[in-house]
């Protein structure tokens, strides 16, 4: 009889680079708990500058996980974002890729001297 085989743990290359990115990590998370937010509204939660908002949202809409709707009111241009059914699908497998790379916290939290592995402490100890 054949054994199922446990699927393999991932790694962190199996992570999506698009996603990957502070910024674009950050309009991707506001997007999934907002229906849509402005330019004005994500640069001011992401506490970013126009340009690098810019060329990071314009990376997600070519990647077809955000749309971006473009209009004008009282002749200044006002571009709005929205997370797409493929961002959506991508946040969800990226964050669930990313939870399999972390140890669990309670386990973490167990520990004497909250090392993650035994020999391992993330100060160096000096004698």
């Amino acid at each position: 009889m054949a054994r199922k085989s446990k699927p393999a743990r991932p790694t962190p290359n199996d992570l999506d680079p698009m996603i990957h990115e502070r910024l674009r990590l950050g309009i991707l998370s506001a997007l999934v708990v907002q229906e849509s937010l402005t330019f004005t509204e994500l640069r001011e939660l992401l506490q970013t500058t126009d340009g690098n908002l810019s060329v990071q949202a314009r990376k997600l809409e070519e990647a077809g996980y955000v749309i971006c709707d473009k209009c004008f009111e009282d002749r200044k241009p006002r571009s709005t974002y929205r997370l797409s059914p493929a961002g959506r699908l991508a946040l969800e497998e990226y964050l669930e890729k990313l939870s399999g790379l972390l140890p669990d916290l309670a386990q973490v939290r167990g520990r004497p001297g909250g090392s993650i592995r035994p020999g391992i402490h993330p100060v160096p100890l000096h004698s």
